[in-house]
């Protein structure tokens, strides 16, 4: 999907410096600083135009929400929904790839990962770049604490059963598959602006749970 250039995102970004971050990487082992709490802080890597994170927060204000986005011109939809929202006080945004996590957060920081709709990367030479290749997963182990879980929707079947294989394979726990997330449609499930779309179309919502296993000495 090409994205709409968006010439005043910076400005525009630089302006809220309460609710986007800068420069994270300032920020590693300070995150419960900033909240001003110990509250568990869950991540959404690939947070898009914002519905997902900004939802959770607003209807989780006992957890710290952080919202991860490569893209200025994205990311500053997703900041724009938040001051829309009052700027809830347990959400933060900042620009960055998945790639980054340990160079912002320091191991065992983060509670929970949430994956939604990431890019399927469908060519088999593309599947490092998958987000849940053994080599992120690695890197999701080292910011979450022992036993953290990693929450995955999309609607693309293939990365889905990649992901299912990957995550069986590195030795995580599956605790919730669902092959159709909206037949049985739970009470807390907060949509993103691509669930919206694709289960409009009436195409299926794969979602899953997994769970890294503690590593015993």
């Amino acid at each position: 999907m090409r994205l709409r250039n968006k010439p005043w995102a910076r400005d525009f970004m630089a302006e809220h410096p309460d609710v986007l971050i800068a420069e994270p990487e300032k920020m590693k082992e300070g995150w419960h600083q900033l909240f001003g709490n110990e509250n568990p802080i869950h991540i959404e890597v690939g947070s898009g135009m914002g519905q997902f994170i900004v939802g959770m927060a607003l209807a989780n204000p006992t957890v710290n929400y952080i919202g991860i986005e490569h893209f200025d011109n994205v990311i500053v939809s997703a900041l724009e929904k938040a001051i829309a929202a009052g700027k809830p006080s347990n959400l933060r945004l900042f620009r960055a790839n998945g790639s980054d996590l340990m160079g912002i957060f320091h191991a065992g920081e983060i509670d929970r990962l949430y994956l939604n709709f990431s890019d399927p990367w469908p060519k088999v030479r593309h599947a490092k770049r998958r987000l849940t290749h053994e080599s992120f997963l690695t890197l999701y182990e080292e910011v979450l604490i022992p036993g953290g879980e990693i929450h995955f929707k999309t609607d693309n079947r293939k990365l889905f059963e990649y992901s299912l294989v990957t995550m069986s394979e590195y030795g995580m726990k599956l605790k919730d598959v669902s092959l159709d997330l909206h037949a049985e449609m739970p009470e807390d499930n907060i949509m993103t602006e691509y669930e919206e779309k694709f289960s409009a179309k009436g195409q299926p919502i794969y979602r899953l749970e997994s769970a890294f296993v503690p590593k015993t000495i």
